[in-house]
């Protein structure tokens, strides 16, 4: 395990790129009961940071001191928490989002509403789009010095004759895009407002991220899957990367010069089969051997959405879901890489990682 806490006084010595004002900050972080924000916080409080986080009524505060514990021991994650400002506020709800932004010089903006289900698109607007307006009117009416914004790579476009991913793989609207990435790009066409009216920014796209302490969604129920000895893989693949990598980026590029520019952040283009087998191996299960044709999760997403129309259940697996499982893109992440001189973590130590937790608390 690495902790790049201790990178950044190697990197403010080989660099010039940091700016001053940010070690004398007052920084607040949306999303922050989530996988991304959770990690950000711990290492900006072992920062010594002066941090706000806001939370809604419904959050879990406590799995933020769960996600510390990963890191340091019960009594130092308690310390770490205690010094928190917690404000309950939504995104979406302006006079108490207008109050946890006094005194604020620098946003990290990482709350997000995540669905792939064309019923949640009103919810996923509300969440993401105007919720982000939000966050850049109020950061533009406290002159707050400068915003990060994760975003996601479902935001770009795709290549032809399967190029590389870039940030200059530029979204396509005529493309059948899904529900989550119509809202992310209309979020970071929100940022890109704010930009032009003054407010420094940087936007972050990250891949599929790979991290402890949310076993339930996102990557977490990967690993549940894979965990359960599945015999079954798709031919798709996927952009990865680590969430302490993430954190890591997403602090180095709030101290550095760079703005009103984004960054992918993948650290390796990895196939479903590979990935699932990596992670059966280290939980000595037997690993996924036999190819699932697309027809039949196709098949078997028809017949979830008829009985979800029936019964009024939760859709399971949705047409979208399918389509990315026998998708395979090549992102790449040179242009941080080379602008911020940023290294990312072999995804067999951030594997091993995250899966023997997981092994842990199973």
């Amino acid at each position: 395990m690495y902790y790049f806490s201790k990178d950044i006084p190697n990197a403010l010595n080989r660099k010039e790129y940091y700016k001053k004002d940010y070690f004398y900050s007052m920084i607040l972080v949306t999303g922050g009961t989530g996988l991304v924000g959770s990690h950000l916080l711990y290492f900006l409080l072992k920062e010594n940071k002066q941090v706000r986080a806001i939370h809604r009524k419904s959050s879990d505060l406590q799995a933020v001191k769960r996600i510390f514990e990963y890191y340091v021991t019960k009594a130092e994650a308690e310390t770490l928490f205690n010094n928190i400002e917690w404000q309950e506020a939504n995104i979406t709800e302006i006079p108490a989002l207008t109050d946890a932004f006094k005194g604020i010089t620098h946003v990290y903006h990482a709350a997000a509403y995540i669905s792939f289900n064309p019923k949640h698109y009103r919810k996923l607007k509300k969440a993401n789009i105007e919720g982000t307006a939000n966050i850049v009117n109020l950061c533009l009416a406290n002159s707050v010095k400068k915003l990060c914004y994760v975003s996601s790579i479902a935001t770009l476009g795709t290549p032809l004759n399967g190029a590389e991913i870039t940030e200059e793989t530029h979204w396509n609207p005529e493309e059948k895009n899904n529900v989550y990435a119509i809202t992310k790009y209309g979020a970071e066409m929100e940022v890109w407002r704010g930009t032009q009216e003054g407010l420094d920014a940087v936007i972050f796209k990250p891949g599929v991220i790979l991290g402890e302490g949310y076993w339930n969604s996102g990557s977490g129920v990967i690993i549940k899957t894979a965990s359960k000895g599945i015999p079954f893989y798709t031919d798709g693949g996927m952009g990865v990367v680590d969430v302490q990598d993430v954190v890591k980026a997403m602090i180095e590029g709030m101290h550095s010069q760079e703005k009103n520019t984004s960054y992918v952040l993948v650290s390796n283009n990895i196939k479903y089969k590979t990935l699932l087998t990596k992670i059966a191996t280290r939980l000595h299960v037997k690993p996924p051997k036999n190819r699932a044709p697309k027809w039949v999760l196709m098949l078997f997403s028809k017949l979830d959405w008829l009985i979800s129309k029936l019964f009024g259940t939760r859709r399971i697996l949705l047409k979208a879901t399918v389509n990315s499982l026998y998708t395979v893109s090549n992102y790449s992440s040179s242009k941080i890489e080379k602008k911020l001189d940023f290294q990312f973590a072999p995804i067999s130590e951030t594997l091993n990682r995250v899966v023997d937790h997981y092994s842990i608390e199973s």
